[in-house]
């Protein structure tokens, strides 16, 4: 996989546990296409710092997949059950999950419910 989507997906699941300045080189430097200089003179360091930032939140994400594999499943599950297999209730599902912010309020929304 290329890395730029493989950051891409592995930002996507677990961006919230990244620090905030983290979070910004990295979506900054692969979404929004900035150059390290870029990134520098908005967040006012140094592009080595930048540089070192992005590696450490690069590692980071590659730790939390390591141990977690939210990826990997959400890649595999994805594979198995192919888009042309679904009911139309297993579709509207499907996007649920894959709307990942929308997932994260669901779950808050039971545990609150349950509390």
């Amino acid at each position: 996989m290329e890395k730029n989507i493989e950051i891409g997906l592995l930002y996507e699941f677990y961006n919230k546990l990244l620090t905030d300045k983290q979070a910004y080189i990295i979506n900054s430097y692969y979404n929004d296409d900035l150059s390290l200089s870029e990134i520098a003179d908005n967040i006012e360091i140094s592009r080595q710092g930048v540089r070192k930032q992005l590696k450490d939140a690069e590692s980071a994400l590659y730790n939390y997949e390591d141990k977690i594999n939210l990826v990997k499943n959400f890649l595999k599950n994805k594979e198995i059950i192919g888009e042309n297999n679904f009911r139309p209730y297993d579709k509207i599902m499907i996007e649920k999950i894959n709307d990942y912010d929308l997932l994260i309020k669901d779950i808050k929304n039971d545990l609150n419910k349950l509390i």
